[in-house]
């Protein structure tokens, strides 16, 4: 189970020094031609991978993605684009292809230049140690703070999805330090990779948050090369878009579950909203307060607090529509709220995951999210990140 699960993937994780001791640089590649796509970060700030990767992108179809862990290569001017695209003319001459058919990403300490004398001999090592059963040593090559390696695989009929990620803090939508690869066998073409990541990523990468923050270094990337050899129809195709969700749906659980200090791992469901666009926001709102998810910490079902961030979204200039006398909000199935009267019932939310749920009783827009208490340890893991 890992992104090399698809037929004809190869990759690796080698140990370059770049600031831990342990596996930091990751490479994977497809041993045929094959297509890709991906979603950025949407904060304004953009790391110089993400820079380089945008041009790439737009030039050729990737072939490989090598990646860095330790320095997030973000906010290093123009050395640091420099660097980017040395590092992939470096990985493309060794694995004979274009420079512009290689992406390069990094996670680590913002403001800090690559280690170019380290990290080139790196990705040397990394292309030498290439193999279809690499995929855990890459996965664990792209972790930081994380305290496992996160890998997935979904097969379907006649084809398989696979994939690795990391993330653990700084994880917030809007691709939440998150770094995910995806890879398939199934047959795309060119410009179809990106119609099937999209909404994929809306429904699972984008609706998880553990700290509220948005990395400057975020991406999602999906490679398909068609090894499968499957025969493509629209009912093929219903089944890809399906697995690739798992995968993605599988991955985003496990970044949540891994996330910096975690505890409790807490659902966020709104039904009853004017809209679907109105439900996220509100589930975001109530994902990423910091006094529900203290209260969570504390095993506490102190549900004025979900109240408190569900009345005040942000939303198109203002807030999200709420009524509370029409509002019900249950914990763990329990109703402690019934259409604005407390029911005095106190549920038991003593255990590592909590389902929060709120009907509005507006219409019919509907949402999710997934997120964590926040913990001491949060506090301790980031106070001394680079120390």
């Amino acid at each position: 189970m890992s992104v090399t699960s698809a037929l004809c993937f190869e990759a690796s994780g080698v140990a370059a020094g770049i600031r831990y001791s342990k596996k930091d640089v990751a490479l994977v590649r497809s041993t045929v031609p094959a297509v890709g796509g991906a979603m950025f970060s949407r904060n304004k700030v953009q790391a110089a991978c993400l820079q380089v990767n945008r041009a790439n992108l737009a030039a050729a179809d990737p072939q490989a993605v090598v990646i860095n862990s330790g320095v997030a290569n973000s906010a290093t001017g123009a050395t640091g684009y420099a660097n980017a695209v040395a590092t992939a003319a470096h990985t493309a001459s060794l694995l004979g292809v274009e420079p512009e058919q290689v992406l390069v990403l990094s996670t680590g300490v913002i403001g800090v230049q690559l280690p170019m004398e380290r990290l080139l001999p790196g990705v040397e090592s990394a292309v030498s140690a290439l193999a279809a059963d690499g995929g855990r040593d890459a996965a664990q090559a792209i972790m930081t703070t994380d305290t496992r390696a996160k890998e997935t695989a979904v097969a379907g009929d006649g084809f398989t999805v696979g994939g690795m990620a990391k993330g653990s803090g700084m994880i917030h939508p809007d691709l939440a330090t998150m770094l995910a690869v995806l890879t398939t066998d199934y047959p795309l073409d060119h410009d179809e990779p990106i119609a099937f990541l999209r909404p994929a990523v809306d429904a699972t990468f984008n609706a998880i948050s553990v700290d509220g923050d948005c990395s400057t270094n975020d991406l999602v990337l999906l490679l398909a090369n068609g090894a499968s050899g499957i025969e493509r129809t629209p009912a093929t195709d219903t089944a890809f878009a399906a697995a690739l969700r798992v995968a993605c749906e599988d991955l985003s659980r496990q970044i949540v579950a891994d996330g910096e200090g975690v505890t409790v791992l807490a659902e966020i469901q709104v039904d009853g909203a004017v809209d679907a666009a109105q439900a996220k926001a509100i589930a975001r709102r109530i994902a990423t307060s910091p006094l529900v998810k203290t209260a969570l910490f504390g095993h506490d079902a102190n549900w004025g607090r979900v109240l408190m961030a569900a009345g005040s979204a942000p939303y198109n200039g203002g807030y999200a529509d709420i009524d509370a006398d029409r509002t019900t909000l249950r914990y763990n199935d329990v109703v402690v709220l019934d259409r604005g009267t407390p029911t005095g019932v106190e549920p038991d939310v003593s255990g590592p995951s909590c389902a929060i749920a709120l009907e509005l009783g507006l219409g019919d827009g509907s949402a999710s999210y997934l997120t964590s208490d926040l913990s001491l340890d949060y506090v301790r893991i980031n106070g001394d990140y680079r120390s």
